[in-house]
């Protein structure tokens, strides 16, 4: 079992409105996020991401629950593990008149760290080209990157990033996502909040998912969407098809759906075997079009009798708020 990095159980965080009313921000939630790899923490704005965030960074005071970072109970021991972490909550302030490189050496001096940490930095967030021009004249995807840069300077074994790609256009979404999948893949745990599906299941290996504040799922990616994925397949013959598919050690199911008739679901986890189980006995396909899973249904199936007071996002778009 992999070692973990984060641990959370039974957390909760309340809070009361400016009319006195409690508010229940996080009831009971168990986080567990193993070491290596991108880690999604998957939820609407306004299901308690950014809240539990904040708690395990100190940010915000837990009502209920018990915390760890590195195995380290926090808030308590939080100083003796913060060095080993690093986060984006929130844009950190830049002066916008120095270039993006000298943003970096006052971070990087005012920490001790050395001047090479700048140069790593830097080209892990992919802004070599552009690292000494101004603050000022940056992107919002490029002012992003510069932020994580920040948070690389003390070499962190845990990365934390809420919300990274809001506001970004498509082309600074494909820099985030490209990015934050190198570092998981150098070697650094990431845990990426975020609200758009597609996002997650492109970069991350394991996901929590939450709403409401409370846990829904957790595990592996490829689990959470489920093992073989389902093809529907358009033959001249449905009946031979079937019993040829079903011989071959396949589930075949007749499709329901409305399509026209010779339409078969097929649960493969890949299509070529299902073409070359068929063209075996002599039966040649007209259409094949493969109907895998994703955190969408995942998401959509967990929370069909849940009320969400926020928004998800099943593609790639603007935010609209943080949760």
């Amino acid at each position: 079992m992999s070692e973990l990095v984060i641990e959370a159980e039974g957390l909760r965080k309340e809070f009361r409105t400016r009319r006195g009313e409690l508010r229940v921000a996080v009831q009971g939630l168990d986080l567990a996020v193993p070491a290596g790899g991108v880690h999604g923490f998957l939820g609407p704005n306004g299901s308690g991401k950014t809240t539990t965030i904040r708690m395990l960074l100190g940010l915000a005071r837990a009502t209920a629950g018990t915390m760890r970072l590195f195995g380290q109970p926090v808030p308590r021991r939080l100083p003796a593990v913060v060095g080993r972490v690093g986060a984006v909550v929130e844009m950190p302030k830049f002066s916008p008149n120095l270039t993006g490189r000298q943003n970096l050496l006052l971070l990087s001096r005012s920490i001790g760290a050395p001047d090479t940490r700048v140069d790593a930095a830097v080209e892990s967030v992919g802004l070599t080209d552009r690292d000494r021009d101004r603050y000022k004249s940056y992107s919002l995807g490029m002012k992003q990157r510069l932020a994580i840069a920040a948070t690389l300077l003390k070499d962190p074994e845990l990365l934390i990033l809420d919300e990274p790609t809001n506001g970004l256009d498509p082309a600074g979404i494909r820099e985030i996502r490209d990015m934050i999948r190198g570092l998981g893949a150098a070697g650094v745990t990431v845990l990426l909040s975020s609200h758009i599906l597609a996002e997650v299941q492109q970069v991350c290996s394991s996901a929590t998912i939450i709403g409401n504040g409370r846990l829904l799922a957790s595990g592996r990616v490829e689990d959470l969407v489920g093992g073989d994925a389902v093809h529907r397949i358009s033959v001249p013959d449905a009946a031979a098809a079937r019993s040829t598919l079903e011989s071959a050690g396949f589930v075949v199911a007749p499709d329901s759906s409305g399509q026209p008739e010779g339409t078969l679901l097929v649960e493969a986890e890949r299509p070529a075997e299902v073409t070359r189980a068929l063209a075996g006995a002599g039966i040649w396909l007209s259409e094949l079009t493969s109907m895998r899973p994703d955190l969408e249904t995942v998401f959509l199936q967990l929370t069909a009798a849940d009320t969400l007071g926020g928004h998800l996002t099943a593609h790639t778009g603007p935010d609209g708020g943080r949760s």
